[in-house]
C-alpha cells in the first residue's frame, strides 16, 4: 500500500524471477526478473459491471412481415392505453393530465415492465417480448378475451392461459353443435380437449359434466379410463393412432405449457402411453369408423366428421359422430328417447 496525494492506494506486486518464465500483464509481456505494479482501483473501475437481462430481448433476425406486425402491435397498444382511465386502473388522476387514458410509465408500472421497453413496444422497435410480459400488459390494459387473443397474435407469442382457447365457442358454433342431435357432437382443440358437447355426446360417451375440466380430453380418457377401455372395441388401435396424431401436432406446439402438461401427465400415469410415445410414430387426420359397445342400446358404428373453426381458432373443430349404418341410426334415436322418458 502506497500513500499518494489522493490517499492510500492498494497495489499488487507481481514478481517473475524464474528463468525462462514470462509474465503476462494487461500491457503486454514482461521479461523475467521484472517487477510489475498493478493499480487495483484502476483495474476494478475498468471492469464492466454485469448488466441485468431484461424480460424482452432485441430481435436480431425479424421474420418476414414482422415490420407490419410490429406497427400493428404498436398502434393497438396505444389505442388500448388511451382507452383506459386512471380510475379504471386504480390510479389517481392528478390535476395535470393532458394524455388521454394512461401514460406509458403508468402501464409499465402496472405491468412491472421497464418504461424503456414498453416505450419501444409502442415505437415498433425490433424487440422480442416474452409471453409473461404480454400477459402482464394485457391485464394492465384490462383487455377482454378477443383483445387479448389479438395482442398475443400480434406479438407472436403463445397465450399461457388455457381458458383463452374458449373464444372459438361462438353462439353459432354452439347452435350447430346442438342441432346435430341425436348425433354426438363436440368442439375440440388440437390437444383433443373437449371444450363443449351436446347431450347426445354425454348419452354415448359418459357424463362429462361430472369430470374435472382438465380430464375432459379424449387422449387422456382413452389412455386412462376403464369405461372407455371396455366400451371402445378398437381401443388399442385407436390409442396408438391418437398418440401418433398428438405427436405430429405437438411438433408445432412443443413449447406451449398446456401441451407439455398433458404429455407429462400421461407419461406419469400410463405405461402404455410411455411405450407408444417412445415409438415416435406420427399420423395425419383421417376419418374412420369407431365401434362402440353401448351398455343400453348395443353396438354403435360411428364415423367422425370435422368442421374446422379456422380462421377463428387454429386447430379448433366441431366433431360430429355420424352413424355408419342404419342400425346405428336407429339405436341413437332410441337412446335419445330413453333419456327423454
Amino acid at each position: 500500500m502506497f500513500r499518494t496525494s489522493e490517499g492510500y492506494q492498494s497495489v499488487f506486486i507481481l514478481v517473475s524471477d524464474a528463468p525462462g518464465n514470462r509474465l503476462r500483464t494487461g500491457r503486454g509481456v514482461r521479461q523475467p526478473g521484472t517487477v510489475t505494479v498493478i493499480d487495483t482501483a484502476a483495474a476494478v473501475s475498468a471492469t464492466p459491471e454485469p448488466q441485468p437481462q431484461p424480460a424482452t430481448q432485441l430481435d436480431p433476425e425479424p421474420q418476414p412481415g414482422a415490420d407490419i406486425r410490429r406497427q400493428e402491435l404498436a398502434a393497438f397498444l396505444r389505442s388500448r392505453r388511451e382507452r383506459v382511465t386512471p380510475e379504471q386502473a386504480g390510479l389517481p388522476r392528478g390535476t395535470r393530465r393532458r394524455t388521454p387514458g394512461l401514460r406509458r410509465e403508468e402501464v409499465a408500472q402496472l405491468s412491472s415492465v421497464g418504461v424503456t421497453w414498453y416505450t419501444w413496444l409502442e415505437q415498433a422497435r425490433h424487440i422480442k417480448v416474452s409471453a409473461q410480459v404480454i400477459d402482464a400488459i394485457a391485464r394492465a390494459l384490462l383487455m377482454d378475451p378477443s383483445e387479448r387473443a389479438h395482442l398475443f397474435a400480434l406479438a407472436g407469442a403463445v397465450d399461457p392461459r388455457p381458458e383463452a382457447e374458449c373464444t372459438a365457442l361462438s353462439a353459432p358454433v354452439r347452435r350447430l353443435m346442438h342441432r346435430v342431435a341425436p348425433y354426438p357432437a363436440t368442439v375440440q382443440n388440437g390437444r383433443y380437449d373437449v371444450l363443449a358437447y351436446n347431450r347426445s355426446w354425454t348419452h354415448v360417451f359418459g357424463d362429462f359434466d361430472a369430470m374435472e375440466p382438465r380430464d375432459r380430453n379424449c387422449l387422456w380418457l382413452l389412455a386412462t379410463s376403464d369405461s372407455w377401455r371396455e366400451t371402445f372395441l378398437d381401443r388399442d388401435e385407436m390409442l396408438r393412432d391418437l398418440i401418433a396424431k398428438f405427436r405430429g401436432s405437438m411438433a408445432e406446439h412443443g413449447a406451449e405449457p398446456a401441451w407439455k402438461e398433458l404429455r407429462d401427465r400421461l407419461l406419469g400415469v400410463s405405461a402404455e402411453f410411455r411405450e407408444l410415445w417412445e415409438r415416435h410414430e406420427v399420423a395425419a387426420m383421417a376419418p374412420h369408423v369407431k365401434r362402440y359397445q353401448h351398455p343400453r342400446v348395443g353396438l354403435l358404428r360411428l364415423e367422425h366428421r370435422m368442421l374446422w373453426m379456422a380462421p377463428f381458432a387454429q386447430a379448433h373443430r366441431l366433431v360430429a359422430y355420424v352413424p355408419a349404418d342404419d342400425e346405428t341410426e336407429e339405436r341413437l334415436e332410441r337412446l335419445a328417447e330413453l333419456h327423454r322418458e
